[in-house]
């Protein structure tokens, strides 16, 4: 006859080893990790919204004599702190081409012959950057003794406040990617024993995406009416943002366990959204903002849907392979990861048993 011993830690131990039973080592270095990513979190939206300033936005200056062009470019290049990218173009159909192009976020039509000048601007492109720009050009027509009309030949819809529409329905998508895979990552079986697995999991992911994507730009348009253009190029955008976000969570769940998780939201959230040009377009985020946010899920897709929402899909190619590059990626360390684990299956994650198939410590008995 045998018999299981078992000891309550809470009897031998007191109330320090009740603590040690209830809150693991592994327990509190993961909830450490959870305050840092808070405190990242809190850092990078406070350091990239605190303080907005207008750096080199680009801008066309057209004018009908060609030398009186190039030369208010200059001064508008001269400009302390340098707000301003002005670029001489020939005519102001030019100008206008440029910015629905969006090679430039505005533009400013000189009349020689009276002491009132035009400035294009697109609120579509970001509202708070068309106000950077009527702010700046403003100031110094005005110290010109001159004046500026403004003419927005890229308004935002009505139900679409201040641009932003685009920004938040990106965001949901980011949200909806990473909240997929990790439900994917940590549920019964999740660590992918091998190739097979991974590709369910990533299949089923590609099933996510395109509802998701399809629900969002539904959801964006016809229903709420925040964002013209193409539902057909929105749908797209969406389920390459899904997929993207959700293969890159997934990656990073393989290479270091649940973990990984907090990585993908480090890296979609943390650094991702404040860089994304939603409420502050990218030239009007501090340096280190600019340059990543172009390279990242969130910016890519806000660039891209605002790009399919009013500028007839212009200059999407770009944003485009950031995205396809994130979900080939993603799916890539999925799968090596997974074929490195070949043959060493264990449990699921959160499931409170040891992974290894030795890992399983022995009964002790009493004979």
């Amino acid at each position: 006859m045998t018999q299981s011993t078992h000891t309550d830690p809470g009897q031998s131990g007191g109330f320090l080893a009740e603590i040690k039973d209830a809150v693991t080592t592994r327990a509190a270095l993961l909830v450490l990790g959870v305050l840092a990513l808070q405190l990242a979190f809190i850092t990078s939206y406070i350091g990239a919204f605190h303080h907005p300033k207008p750096s080199e936005i680009p801008i066309a200056v057209a004018a009908p004599a060609e030398p009186v062009a190039a030369q208010t470019a200059k001064q508008l290049s001269a400009l302390p702190g340098k707000p301003l990218d002005p670029r001489a173009v020939q005519d102001e159909a030019t100008a206008l081409r440029q910015i629905q192009n969006r090679d430039v976020d505005g533009a400013l039509i000189i009349d020689p012959a009276g002491k009132t000048d035009k400035l294009l601007v697109a609120s579509g492109a970001g509202a708070s950057l068309s106000q950077a720009l009527e702010e700046v050009v403003g100031l110094v027509e005005k110290t010109q003794g001159r004046t500026v009309t403004v003419v927005d030949v890229a308004p935002v819809a009505a139900g679409d406040g201040r641009g932003l529409s685009a920004f938040y329905l990106v965001v949901g998508w980011c949200v909806g990617g990473y909240l997929c895979a990790a439900i994917l990552a940590i549920s019964a079986g999740a660590r992918p024993a091998n190739v097979h697995r991974a590709i369910i999991r990533l299949g089923a992911l590609f099933v996510y995406a395109v509802a998701a994507g399809l629900l969002g730009a539904v959801i964006a348009d016809p229903i709420l009416g925040a964002l013209p253009g193409s539902i057909w190029g929105l749908w797209g955008l969406g389920a390459l943002v899904v997929f993207a976000v959700g293969a890159i969570t997934l990656a990073f769940q393989g290479l270091a366990g649940v973990v990984g998780i907090g990585l993908a939201i480090l890296l979609v959230v943390v650094l991702g959204n404040p860089s994304a040009g939603g409420a502050y377009p990218y030239p009007l985020l501090p340096p280190f903002w600019k340059a990543i946010g172009p390279w990242l899920p969130p910016g890519a897709g806000t660039y891209a849907g605002r790009s399919i929402a009013y500028f007839k899909g212009n200059d999407i190619t770009g944003p485009l392979l950031v995205l396809s590059g994130w979900a080939v990626l993603g799916s890539a360390i999925t799968l090596a990861c997974a074929a490195g684990r070949r043959g060493k299956a264990g449990a699921a994650v959160g499931s409170g048993l040891p992974e290894g198939p030795d890992a399983l410590p022995e009964r002790e008995v009493v004979r």
